[in-house]
């Protein structure tokens, strides 16, 4: 084989693994664009239902595109693109109202038109109490991140979507608010820790639809401790093993 011909060949075989290299990602942004991104657990707000170390998938198709779909959010277009709107009680990740490089987890409580209130820690929707009712006590810091006992509340949704909550702290600051009127094309979002959730109760205020990026579906790892999922020689103590492919409720 001559030189002329082994440069060639290595020049093809270059060619052909940045071409792989190149379609891979663009394969990999298409599906985290239309389809599925993963998303990591940053804070405690939303425990028990999830905790810090979770890694879930997000479905980004359930309420159609925004530009927020995309990564970093560019202004290409306004509104949504195949819109759906999400039910009451779905747990979905959202761009902050007021800072779009943020994403929160929370879920969706307050529909358009809704009015939401907390009275001594129940939940009102349009003047009407959300059954409630207590289910226990959670002694577990990895699950509620204090160490003493804590209630669990079940609460039930007028469209029969039901939930566990945390309930820290009697008295809360957050268990006492005002009317909440939820406008048009906006939501209204709280946290399942119900005393440890900066929501709509607070800074957040209302989430409006183009905002939403998608809604979380389904557990595909967990680990404890605070650990990054490549510690493998973490993972005999810390992994999370009950956690392991369980579907957000």
């Amino acid at each position: 084989m001559s030189v002329a011909e082994k440069t060639q060949k290595k020049s093809g075989g270059l060619g052909e693994t940045v071409s792989v290299i190149v379609q891979a990602l663009i394969l990999a942004l298409i599906i985290r664009t239309f389809l599925f991104q993963p998303f990591s657990i940053p804070s405690g707000s939303m425990r028990p239902t999830l905790l810090e170390g979770d890694y879930l998938f997000v479905t980004k198709w359930a309420y159609g595109y925004s530009r927020h779909s995309l990564p970093f959010s560019p202004p290409v277009f306004s509104g949504r693109i195949w819109d759906a709107e999400p039910e009451r009680g779905d747990v979905v990740v959202f761009k902050l109202p007021q800072d779009t490089s943020f994403d929160y987890i929370k879920r969706v409580i307050g529909l358009p038109g809704d009015r939401i209130q907390m009275r001594d820690g129940a939940l009102f929707i349009n003047d009407e109490p959300v059954a409630r009712e207590k289910v226990g006590e959670i002694n577990n810091p990895d699950i509620t991140e204090v160490n003493r006992p804590v209630e669990v509340w079940r609460e039930t949704l007028p469209n029969g979507v039901s939930y566990d909550t945390l309930d820290l702290t009697k008295n809360g600051i957050g268990d006492d608010t005002r009317e909440f009127r939820v406008p048009e094309g906006h939501y209204f979002m709280m946290g399942d820790n119900r005393d440890n959730s900066t929501d709509s109760r607070f800074t957040v205020g209302f989430v409006p639809h183009e905002n939403l990026v998608g809604r979380a579906n389904i557990i595909f790892f967990s680990i404890a401790g605070g650990h990054s999922p490549l510690e493998i020689w973490q993972w005999p103590a810390e992994l999370r093993v009950d956690r392991l492919f369980g579907w957000v409720e």
